[in-house]
């Protein structure tokens, strides 16, 4: 399963970046986040609980981002483990500077999908894909404004 997508942010790409990169507003972000650990240089560990069928239940994640290019790139490896199977994937996230205060950021991801999960229609897949990407992002724009509004 592969995809990609953008969005617009109300914030400048310095503030995007440190977003992306802070435990506490990637925990708020994540659909049924429960904790959220920064265990190493660039490695998370995240406890999930998610409600969306076909793939509901605990899953234990490692989030780990690697070929690092501050304020323009990364590379997002993430492992999860779970009542419905398992996931791995990879993305890529870009940000550029739309204007001062908006940052343009886009992604690209693959993933495969492994246990009973795996035994759900391709199309089905990339729904539940669709809706966590989409719930992700939603709830960073809101949490970008909130960290950085005065």
């Amino acid at each position: 399963m592969n995809g990609n997508g953008n969005i617009v942010l109300d914030a400048s790409v310095n503030q995007a970046w440190e977003g992306l990169f802070d435990p506490e507003i990637l925990e708020k972000c994540m659909m049924g986040c429960k904790k959220l650990s920064l265990v190493g240089e660039n490695t998370y560990l995240a406890e999930l609980k998610i409600g969306v069928p076909p793939v509901s239940g605990k899953y234990n994640s490692t989030i780990v981002t690697e070929e690092v290019e501050k304020l323009k790139t990364y590379r997002l490896t993430i492992k999860a483990e779970g009542d419905s199977g398992g996931v791995e994937a990879i993305s890529l996230i870009n940000l550029d500077s739309e204007s001062i205060d908006k940052t343009n950021l886009s992604y690209s991801f693959e993933a495969t999908v492994s246990g009973k999960a795996s035994k759900v229609s391709d199309k089905i897949l990339r729904g539940v894909g669709k809706l966590l990407i989409q719930d992700f992002f939603k709830k960073f724009g809101k949490e970008l404004k909130k960290a950085y509004t005065v």
